[in-house]
Formats: C-alpha cells, sequence, structure tokens
C-alpha cells in the first residue's frame, strides 16, 4: 500500500486504482492517516517554486521519498514532519484536504470531503461543485482541449458552465456521464449497493459501462443504477438537494434508509437492536452542522428508543426505550 501512496502522489496510479485507494481510505484509519501524512509532506516540498519547473519537482520528490524509505537524513525528515503537521492543522481548518500531482502534464487535484462536512468549489471553466460529506472528486486544474471531465466518488451535486464544444463528462464507478450545460446531483457512494442521478435543469446522458446500456434524462428525472440493472423514474423530494446549503432532509422514508444515510454522513456505525425502528418513517430537516448525536436526539423524541454511544469504536447502538444514554 505504501507503494500505491507514492504512486499516487507522482501522478503514476490509474484512475481505478485511484478509485480503490479512497475506496479503502473510507475503512482504513491508518491508512488515512498515512495519506494525510505524505500529502502534506508533499505539498511542503512544493511550497518554493522559484526555479523548480516540473520535472525537477518530480526528481525531487523521488529523492524525497527515497530518503524517507531509507531512513537518511532522520534529522532532516523529523523537521519535515514537524511543519507537515502545521500544514494538516491548516488543512483541516477547511474541512476538506486538498492534493496535486501531475498527470500528462496537467495538474490534477484530488479534494476529499471528512465526515460531517461539506464542500463547494468552483472549476476552471466556471462549473461549481458541492461535496457531500465522505466525498472525493478528481478534477484537473485546467481542461483539455476537447473536454472536460471529473471523477466522482460520493455525492455531489453540479452546476456545470454551458460550453456546447467541450462536453462535460463525470465519471463513477463505471458510469460515465455526459453533459453540455445542466444542474444535477450524483450519489455513488462505494459502501452502497447503488448509483443515483437526479436531473434539476437541462439534460444528459448516463452510461453504463458494465452492461453497455445509455439513458438520456430530462429534467426531474432519477436514474438509479442498481444490481446491473437501470431504473427510471421520477425525483420524489426536490428538497433532497438542500444537502448543498447543509440541510439533510427526509421525506417519508424508512427510519432504517435515514440510518443507512446517516452512517454515511457521519462515518459512523449505527446498530438497531430494535426490529420495530425499522419500517417507522420520517419525514423532517436537519441541519448538518448539529451532528449526528443531535439528529438521534430529535428523531428519538418521535420514535421513542434508547441511544448508547460507544466513542472508542465509533458505534451507536439503537435499542428498545427505557433511559437515554446520551
Amino acid at each position: 500500500m505504501e507503494e500505491k501512496l507514492t504512486k499516487y502522489f507522482q501522478g503514476k496510479l490509474g484512475q481505478q486504482e485511484t478509485y480503490e485507494l479512497f475506496h479503502e481510505m473510507k475503512t482504513d484509519k491508518l491508512l488515512r492517516a498515512e495519506f494525510v501524512r505524505l500529502q502534506n509532506i508533499y505539498a511542503l516540498t512544493h511550497l518554493s517554486q522559484l526555479s523548480v519547473n516540473e520535472e525537477e519537482g518530480r526528481k525531487s520528490y523521488s529523492r524525497f521519498t527515497h530518503k524517507l524509505h531509507t531512513n537518511i537524513h532522520r534529522k532532516t525528515v523529523r523537521l519535515v514532519f514537524q511543519y507537515a503537521a502545521i500544514a494538516i492543522v491548516l488543512v483541516a481548518s477547511t474541512f476538506f484536504l486538498t492534493t496535486l500531482f501531475y498527470n500528462n502534464n496537467i495538474e490534477t487535484n484530488t479534494l476529499y470531503v471528512p465526515a460531517g462536512q461539506r464542500a463547494q468549489l468552483t472549476l476552471q471553466d466556471g462549473t461549481n461543485v458541492w461535496l457531500n460529506a465522505q466525498s472525493t472528486l478528481i478534477y484537473p486544474s485546467r481542461f483539455a482541449a476537447n473536454e472536460r471531465k471529473v471523477t466522482i466518488i460520493g455525492e455531489a451535486y453540479f452546476d456545470v458552465a454551458k460550453n456546447p464544444k467541450k462536453p462535460f463528462v463525470v465519471n463513477t464507478q463505471n458510469v460515465e456521464i455526459q453533459v453540455l450545460g445542466t444542474e444535477f446531483n450524483v450519489c455513488s457512494y462505494p459502501n452502497t449497493n447503488y448509483i443515483q442521478t437526479n436531473l434539476v435543469e437541462g439534460s444528459l446522458r448516463v452510461s453504463n459501462e458494465a452492461i453497455q446500456k445509455s439513458v438520456t434524462l430530462k429534467p426531474n428525472d432519477q436514474l438509479t443504477i442498481k444490481d446491473g440493472k437501470m431504473f427510471l423514474s421520477k425525483t420524489s423530494n426536490a428538497d433532497y438537494f438542500l444537502w448543498i446549503d447543509g440541510i439533510y432532509t427526509f421525506d417519508n422514508e424508512k427510519l432504517i434508509d435515514i440510518i443507512k444515510k446517516l452512517e454515511l454522513y457521519y462515518d459512523i456505525t449505527i446498530k438497531v437492536e430494535d426490529p420495530e425502528i425499522f419500517d417507522v418513517r420520517y419525514t423532517g430537516k436537519f441541519r448538518q452542522r448539529d451532528g449526528i448525536e443531535e439528529i438521534l436526539r430529535i428523531i428519538q423524541k418521535i420514535q421513542n428508543f434508547n441511544i448508547h454511544k460507544d466513542k472508542e469504536n465509533n458505534i451507536i447502538t439503537l435499542s428498545k426505550y427505557n433511559t437515554n444514554s446520551f
């Protein structure tokens, strides 16, 4: 895995390997910590660009990683780690991480949003992108001459800048979404068993490489890809997209389905010991910043259940109601 991380920061890791790496980081805390450490070290090696071109930057980083692996110049490495720790604090304060590497002479950015947070950015062409919690966007600092291509892992809302001569393409889990100018939402978390695309405005074409099938969406269409099949329906809850403003909205959804989403958004395991909770339906809105505990407290007022949190193992257990353990 260390070799894969090194290849990632050198821009030599393919799209599928990158996807697998970020998928694994969502559940492997040690890998995630190592990624953050190397990320900030790499960033520090590129802070000074007075007379350093791209090729020299590559060589500099290669020399640095070689020293790191062979434990040469340990005092220098420790000093860099001290500065890296400062960098981690600065990066974390923005609620997302950004890494840079060169691939085919195009600088590529990888932006990851941690649990319980969201991020918004404007791409080089003017396209606005909102990222939900535990989501990753891979995008170039500048687009190629004939197309605009990005990769999403997790959930994102796109407001694409119109450019008929340069199609906008979103890749996610063997699915390709092609647009010219539109607003749409993509939900594609690796830990779920489906991919869902909702079109708000404009038009787009969704192609599933695995089953060699394409579907063209119209406004208010919802396409769900599950178990190798594509299902087209209408968007049932327009308020759902308020997540881009930090509001999670649920409209007559089963509590068990809400719990699954909360696990994704807040990177926590929620165990349900009371099966009666499964089929209870709930309608409501929650602020993302309130956090998982406050959201469960609010739901608890309507559907009585006991809440116990195991902080050490990051697990919340919902059981038959007696007393509140928070």
